[in-house]
């Protein structure tokens, strides 16, 4: 299963405007993307095995053998070995699956922040969203397609071997596996390739973005519905060419959960991307402008206690540490001028306090929505210094407002 987006673009409690700061007054280190075992870094993109995919390699191993057991009796214990080949060879597919998908979303210059093999497939974290529909349905369209290939690669390499050995079995069901992968994401409905494609097609009619999203998102979520009921119902009426007289006791519980599983996989998923785009909608409000505190110049020199008062008496909310001749050297951290005591203030100077001026934590004032975001993320801090087009000294944006901004933001999405 392929779950191809923009899931990297900002997520609540993780990469959202949290990450600048910790909010005790210490810059926060930008968190690496993880996930699991690294693997290595096809176009500059980080890929990820989720602890999940052991599980599923483990299950697939267990699987295959026993089909091969069946096919190819004379492999003994051997046949484990070839079904842990196959497992890898399988997920190996996946990961072409999802490069195609990067290497769109790198064409279309768009950062693509990881790529996690995980226990139903592949995600490739695409962090903004495309420009057009039109490159919306060719980024979800290229994973299918690639699959299609494989499946035409593997059938084009069955010609060459004969059916019934081990090269053969292999082949086959590399081909028969990448013809699910292709058809399964092709089905209209988020969070699968088929829902993407759908909402381009929908965007392209309304010309909203978000119309797109919504019946991409509630067809994904019927699609999810249909999994869970239909999926033991074609097993067990012989749908899917097999034997109903065959099915087990185990194997109903087997489908029930792997029914479950699948349905509940692509339900959250529907929902996430449904939420996500109403709250991309709510990511305008997110203006530096607006969020920006109004702040007083002082010299490093001032005493806390008189930076304090010339701040009351302007109504200004923060401090900027200039030099003789105006220029900002650096922004008194909030969480600092807290932690002191108010006795002590007449006795510590506004430069104990502050942080020097990075070009990264100097901000335009007309930045919004996802470019503040984008900004902050890159140069993480507790406070920032906005500015005018001009240069002059707008006032200071702290990342705990950006943060209020942004969970209030998350409360107006159902």
């Amino acid at each position: 299963m392929d779950e191809s987006g923009d899931s990297g673009r900002p997520q609540p409690g993780g990469t959202g405007p949290a990450a600048p700061g910790n909010g005790n007054g210490k810059p926060r280190r930008p968190r690496e993307p993880g996930g699991g075992l690294l693997m290595g870094r096809p176009f500059g993109v980080p890929v990820y095995v989720a602890p999940s995919w052991f599980l599923v390699a483990a299950l697939i191993t267990w699987v295959f053998g026993g089909q091969l057991d069946r096919v190819l009796p004379e492999l003994g214990a051997a046949r484990y070995l070839v079904s842990l080949f196959f497992a890898i060879a399988f997920y190996a597919s996946v990961l072409v699956h999802e490069l195609a998908h990067t290497v769109a979303a790198l064409r279309y210059r768009l950062p693509v922040r990881r790529i996690q093999l995980q226990f139903f497939g592949g995600v490739s974290e695409i962090e903004k969203e495309t420009e057009t529909p039109g490159r919306e349905f060719v980024l979800a369209f290229v994973g299918p397609l690639l699959s299609l290939v494989l499946a035409g690669l593997f059938y084009l390499g069955m010609q060459f071997v004969e059916p019934g050995t081990v090269p053969g079995v292999l082949l086959a069901g590399l081909m028969i596996s990448n013809l699910i992968v292709a058809a399964f994401n092709l089905l209209p409905g988020l969070p699968l390739d088929g829902g993407r494609m759908l909402r381009a097609v929908v965007w392209k009619i309304t010309g909203r973005p978000m119309s797109g999203t919504v019946a991409a998102a509630w067809v994904g979520r019927a699609l999810a519905v249909t999994v869970l009921i239909g999926l033991p119902l074609l097993t067990h009426t012989g749908g899917l060419g097999n034997n109903p007289d065959d099915i087990s006791g185990m194997d109903t519980v087997t489908d029930a959960l792997l029914a479950a599983i699948l349905a509940a996989i692509i339900w959250t998923g529907a929902g996430n991307s449904l939420r996500m785009a109403r709250l991309r909608e709510h990511l305008p409000d997110l203006r530096a402008r607006a969020l920006t505190r109004r702040a007083v110049p002082v010299e490093a020199a001032t005493p806390l206690s008189e930076a304090l008062r010339r701040a009351n008496e302007a109504g200004a909310r923060a401090l900027v540490v200039v030099d003789g001749h105006g220029q900002p050297k650096a922004v008194v951290r909030e969480a600092a001028i807290v932690s002191v005591p108010e006795h002590r203030r007449p006795w510590v100077a506004v430069s104990t306090l502050a942080q020097d001026l990075t070009d990264g934590m100097r901000i335009s004032a007309e930045l919004t929505g996802e470019e503040l975001l984008d900004t902050l993320r890159t140069s993480p801090a507790t406070e920032y210094l906005v500015l005018e087009e001009t240069g002059e000294i707008y006032g200071v944006l702290s990342t705990a407002d950006v943060e209020r901004a942004f969970v209030a933001a998350m409360a107006r999405t159902p």
